[in-house]
């Protein structure tokens, strides 16, 4: 379905779905919980508290291009703080809640910002340690009313409207007359992303670029007023911002914030979303839990999933063939999806149409079992810089393995060292006051991915690698790791895992198990230990891993086979900053912080 009505700004955006489509509608446009129970959040609610925000900003001094600093959980009032800044011509600037008392000073300085809407006591203590560093902050805004303090010039979310309140008196239309002048080629808002130096670049991306992406999204995508988002990736991210937020929201839909990632899955049979954005994570984590679930059943059950897997699958082949399914397929199908996939639906909400995943390389297998289920993942491929989507499988062409094909209006190439670029009405202005790493991402218009690919015959884009992920043996053989990670990842027990090899003799690999799966094995087996720390250390467990590597990497070359690995009794976390937001593993900084476990698996054998 399309967009409800053609907008050419995301304040235009908002008045229309809000004012035009949403007038009478008793139906929620927001969800969320508190106190145990889902309450909803009607159009003309959205509108008013927006509006009475945007009017408090304006009372405090922000003015047409000012920036305004966003750092919240996914909650109604990012959406409120978001449409708001924007309202009023201003320029907003998300930081990721798990950012530092440091990466904020950077980014208000970078930034300029005249103001910060922050959620909680804890983030706002992280802005007062740096505030006195910050030449340009005028005033700080708390979401939570109770957590405002005494500091001078800090507001609450009822304050500010408060505020808005009394200058609406005097200027009734305001709000609206400001939505109004927004052009389409304004910046709309500076996303910080890590930088090779580890120093943060703002992304300057406009109304313009933004909307692109959303129109074209609808395109390729049949959504509509009906669908409900469960959304549960950082908003600060561009990735859900235009996929679960704006998309969501052009054409009526209902977003769900869900309470965090530990409850997605309860979050999932509460609001049976249609359509949910998502990460590979996550896919790995449903993966992991069903795939302990059957083998914890009797032998006979083990059988009849199994069995219903393989013939998902082929009946899957079979549709997408273009010849009749055989009638005996369809039969032992649905048989199949009585005994075993319509429960599998079931944890996801039994309504949903397909998760849209991103920010990281799905495995092929992942993408084939939970299609087999009737449970699709649609891949796509894009960056900060970009929109964020560049390509994307469709609906009714996709394959997995492969991040789909260019989006409509994007035109994508390979140069002669295999990295994509991408040319379009999405792609960034720069870099906000960073003219060199400008200079270096985008040449003659055309954005330098960073990322290695092809297409294959039918035209759908594949990505081997990140451009600094490859890595060379002392062999002087090329290795792309992610792909071998992934296949390593579909192993019950291996819950993360990276490869180490660069300049190496050969390749070794840290691995954080599952550790629940390492329990059951270790109980079955009547192994005996105290704590995790000693389960990991033990000879039996290195060996059973052995045995996992051996059976999955036999279709791998030699010099690609891993021959030493160490076993970590802690996950990577974005708290101790080994994974990115979007759940991506910080390579360098994981190498660093392990250096000497791994100089310990090559220690007498190079050199």
């Amino acid at each position: 379905m399309p967009i409800y009505k053609d907008f050419k700004t995301i304040p235009q955006l908002f008045q229309i779905i809000t004012q035009d489509f949403g007038r009478g509608k008793e139906r929620p446009v927001l969800k969320y919980k508190a106190n145990d129970q889902w309450l909803g959040i009607k159009y003309d609610e959205v509108y008013r508290d927006t509006e009475n925000l945007a009017l408090g900003l304006a009372a405090l001094g922000v003015k047409r291009n000012d920036k305004v600093a966003i750092i919240a959980e996914n909650r109604p009032e990012w959406v409120y703080s978001d449409m708001a800044v924007l309202g009023l011509g201003g320029v907003d600037v998300p930081l990721y809640p798990i950012s530092t008392s440091e990466t904020i000073e950077f980014c208000l300085n970078n930034s300029e910002s005249v103001g910060i809407i922050v959620s909680n006591k804890f983030q706002l203590n992280k802005v007062l340690k740096v505030r006195n560093e910050c030449k340009t902050l005028q005033f700080i805004v708390v979401m939570n009313n109770e957590d405002k303090g005494t500091e001078k010039d800090v507001f609450n979310f009822s304050d500010v409207q408060a505020k808005g309140l009394d200058f609406g008196k005097d200027h009734p239309n305001y709000f609206k007359e400001s939505s109004k002048l927004t052009q389409e080629n304004e910046l709309c808002t500076i996303i910080y992303t890590s930088g090779t130096t580890g120093v943060p670049k703002g992304v300057m991306l406009t109304h313009k670029n933004i909307v692109s992406n959303i129109k074209a999204a609808h395109e390729i995508f049949d959504i509509g007023e009906n669908d409900i988002f469960l959304s549960f990736l950082p908003l600060c991210h561009i990735f859900e911002r235009m996929g679960g937020y704006y998309t969501a929201f052009s054409c009526g839909g209902t977003i769900a914030y869900a309470e965090s990632i530990e409850k997605i899955a309860s979050n999932m049979e509460d609001i049976h979303p249609t359509i949910m954005t998502a990460v590979p994570r996550l896919f790995e984590r449903m993966y992991s839990k069903i795939k302990r679930n059957v083998e914890s059943q009797p032998e006979k059950k083990q059988k009849i999933f199994n069995w219903a897997i393989e013939i998902g699958k082929e009946f899957c082949v079979a549709k997408k063939s273009g010849h009749p399914v055989p009638i005996f397929l369809t039969l032992k199908h649905k048989l199949a999806d009585k005994l075993v996939f319509h429960k599998l639906r079931a944890k996801t909400g039994g309504k949903l149409r397909f998760f849209i995943s991103g920010g990281a390389a799905l495995a092929r297998e992942l993408g084939l079992f939970f299609e087999a289920a009737g449970i699709l993942i649609i891949e796509g491929f894009g960056l900060t810089e970009s929109s964020p989507v560049i390509a994307a499988n469709r609906v009714n062409d996709y394959k997995f393995g492969t991040v789909g094909k260019p989006m409509p209006g994007v035109e994508i190439k390979i140069a002669k060292d295999g990295e994509i670029l991408a040319y379009g009405p999405n792609i960034m202005q720069g870099y906000y006051k960073n003219k060199k790493e400008t200079d270096e991402t985008i040449k003659d218009g055309w954005l330098y991915t960073g990322d290695i690919g092809v297409f294959d015959a039918e035209g759908f884009l594949i990505i081997t690698d990140r451009k600094k992920h490859l890595f060379k043996t002392s062999g002087g053989k090329y290795i792309a790791p992610t792909p071998i990670e992934n296949m390593f990842l579909a192993s019950k027990y291996i819950d993360q895992f990276i490869l180490i090899g660069d300049r190496r003799m050969f390749v070794s690999a840290l691995i954080v198990p599952d550790y629940d799966a390492l329990k059951e094995y270790a109980d079955a087996n009547r192994i005996q230990y105290k704590s995790i720390d000693e389960l990991v250390e033990m000879k039996q467990i290195y060996e059973l891993l052995d045995r996992e590597l051996d059976q999955f990497q036999k279709k791998l070359a030699n010099f690609e086979r891993v021959r030493k690995f160490a076993i970590l009794d802690k996950p990577f976390t974005i708290e101790t900053g080994e994974l990115t937001p979007s759940l991506k593993i910080k390579r360098k900084f994981v190498e660093e912080r392990y250096k000497d476990l791994i100089e310990g698996m090559y220690k007498g054998l190079e050199g």
